[in-house]
C-alpha cells in the first residue's frame, strides 16, 4: 500500500526530530540536503547551508552541548507542489555547559523530494520562540 505524500513527509519529519532528540549527529544530519539554510532566533543571521550548520553543531558539541530529548507537538505538513511544509511545536531538553534548559518553540521545516532517491530530505529549517500567552 503507498502512503500519501503527508504521511511520507511526517515519517521523514519523525526521523529527523528522533535524531535530534537523541543527539544522533550523524542521523539529525543526514535529513538535510547539503544545500539546506537554517535560520535560528537563538543564532545570528542564516546559515547557508548543511556544512555551516554543522560545523557550529560541532562547535556547540565541544563546548558540552548535548540534546537530551525532543518532543514534536502539533504536527501540520503543506503540501506546496514539489515540497512540503512541517510545522509544529518543539518541546526541547539540553544540557550546555553542564546545566538543563528547556525550551518550547515553533518550528517549521521544508522539505523536498529529490530524484532519483525519491526521499524526502529538508531543504530549510526555521525556529522561532514561542510567542508569550
Amino acid at each position: 500500500m503507498e502512503t500519501s505524500i503527508e504521511q511520507q513527509v511526517l515519517t521523514a519529519a519523525r526521523h529527523l526530530v528522533e535524531a535530534f532528540g537523541s543527539n544522533d549527529t550523524e542521523g539529525y544530519f543526514a535529513a538535510f540536503s547539503e544545500d539546506a539554510t537554517f535560520l535560528f532566533h537563538t543564532t545570528p543571521g542564516v546559515l547557508e547551508s548543511r556544512a555551516a550548520y554543522r560545523a557550529l553543531w560541532d562547535s556547540w558539541q565541544q563546548d558540552g552541548f548535548r540534546v537530551l530529548s525532543c518532543e514534536s507537538r502539533e504536527p501540520r505538513v503543506s503540501v506546496q507542489g514539489d515540497v512540503a511544509i512541517f510545522m509544529h511545536e518543539v518541546a526541547t531538553r539540553l544540557s550546555v555547559g553542564g546545566e538543563e534548559v528547556e525550551s518550547l518553540e515553533r518550528e517549521t521545516i521544508v522539505f523536498r523530494q529529490p530524484a532519483p532517491e525519491g526521499r524526502w530530505l529538508a531543504c530549510h529549517e526555521h525556529l522561532s520562540a514561542m510567542p508569550v500567552a
